[in-house]
């Protein structure tokens, strides 16, 4: 039976079918207040433009931050800077980077601009290499280091909340290993040109290169259409009545979140005990095969980029089939059994070969830390703050690790070093194993 149309209304011809449209608006609901559409981003395609932006940005930061990387040491040093300068440098630079983590998600949730945070942020990374080429003098590379980890510490949430806000929470855990598989890609075609500058250049050269980075970098940033970036800061919280959303205190918030709270517990564990292995394996190397220990520790700092490159994108789409806790198992799991094996193995080769385990734990946590985070987060408007807290956890483990191996190292030799470490990671595990809940959200019907 053909209903009548009212009077003044025409059919759509099929061309004409409005094409539904996502809006990161709140939209009115029957009983007053209002909904977000935070929902309807699961289901929202993206334009080309803006996921290749997308994929640009990814890699043209990580060629940003790989100038920050061991060429600040190389350039230190030929620079005449004594080691005890060299050390405090770096620490400042540590430092502001542990308490920085809360504080930079903090500033990432008040922003109305996610696009306006990552720019800003690799400005001011900008400006810091540029100054540290420039005035190499203590004062202005201490000022250039505080100000490369403060603004590292806001892009590093901001580029996760862009990734969610784009794509969807149903869709994150891919375009995070997408994220993860540029990132990798980056690092290493950064490190290879950078090396080159330094070698046929000059060392300053490095630091120019990664400050005329900042011109790429914003360029992929400006082809991310803001329109298209929906809600997952402070527009996806929960609504009230009277239609302003509800607000907790920021640290209540992440102090009663106990699935926040056991997963930032493991990660300290893992970092525990991650941080200090390849340093450990660098001396041992050093010590077995000192003519090629250089190029092979540049063989074990590539292994796992390569292996994170590779299967990125493959574990953000396993995350959304089987789930977080699985290859969250995995990731974990890799880190004892790398320790077993470098405390058993003498072989030069060998170590570089058990970097492998290494990348697999890169390309767990390089997609599960941010989508974790935003699981347990979710329509909280807490993300990027979350983030923060469990980055500082991170930072934490690996700033005791070097100092825990150390001393195990000088004390009990590298073999029972590394069979600590492995425990301590084994820890890690059986803590996910028994306390961390499932946080993937059970797809709607």
């Amino acid at each position: 039976m053909t209903v009548p149309l009212p009077k003044g209304r025409r059919a759509l011809r099929p061309r004409e079918v409005a094409q539904p449209e996502f809006r990161p608006r709140p939209t009115p609901r029957r009983g007053g207040g209002t909904d977000t559409v935070a929902e309807g981003a699961d289901m929202k395609a993206v334009s080309r433009t803006s996921s290749r932006g997308l994929d640009g940005f990814a890699f043209f930061v990580a060629n940003l931050q790989t100038g920050f990387g061991p060429f600040l040491a190389v350039y230190f040093t030929q620079a005449k800077w004594t080691q005890s300068d060299i050390g405090f440098a770096l620490t400042v630079g540590s430092l502001v980077s542990l308490l920085g983590q809360v504080p930079g998600g903090a500033f990432v949730d008040a922003m109305r601009s996610l696009r306006f945070a990552a720019g800003f942020s690799v400005v001011a990374i900008a400006l810091s290499a540029f100054a540290l080429a420039l005035w190499p003098n203590f004062l202005i590379v201490l000022l250039a280091m505080a100000a490369h980890s403060a603004a590292s510490c806001i892009l590093t949430p901001a580029i996760a909340a862009i990734s969610i806000g784009l794509v969807g929470h149903a869709r994150a855990g891919e375009r995070l290993g997408r994220n993860a598989s540029f990132s990798a890609l980056g690092n290493a075609v950064a490190a290879a040109g950078m090396g080159a500058c330094g070698y046929y250049l000059s060392n300053d050269a490095v630091f120019y290169l990664t400050a005329f980075l900042m011109v790429p970098t914003l360029v992929a940033l400006s082809f991310i259409r803001p329109e298209e970036i929906g809600p997952v800061t402070v527009a996806s919280m929960p609504s009230t009545g009277s239609g302003e959303p509800k607000r907790e205190g920021a640290l209540r918030a992440l102090l009663t979140n106990r699935a926040l709270m056991c997963f930032g517990g493991c990660m300290t564990l893992f970092f525990l005990a991650n941080a200090a292995m390849l340093p450990l394996v660098g001396s041992m190397l050093t010590l077995r095969a000192s003519e090629t220990a250089t190029a092979l520790i540049a063989a074990c700092i590539v292994v796992p980029q390569v292996v994170l490159a590779l299967s990125g994108p493959a574990v953000g789409r396993a995350a959304e089939r089987w789930g977080r806790r699985p290859l969250l198992l995995i990731g974990f799991a890799a880190l004892p059994i790398r320790g077993l094996l470098f405390a058993y193995t003498d072989s030069p080769e060998l170590l570089v070969a058990i970097q492998v385990f290494d990348g697999v734990s890169a390309a767990v946590f390089g997609v599960m830390v941010p989508l974790v985070v935003s699981d347990v987060t979710r329509g909280t408007g807490r993300f990027n703050i979350a983030l923060g807290a469990v980055g500082t956890a991170m930072g934490i483990g690996a700033a005791l690790s070097t100092s825990l191996a150390g001393i195990m190292a000088d004390r009990l030799g590298s073999h029972s070093a590394f069979l600590g470490l492995a425990l301590v990671g084994l820890a890690g595990f059986v803590m996910l194993a028994l306390i961390m809940p499932e946080t993937r959200r059970a797809p709607a019907p």
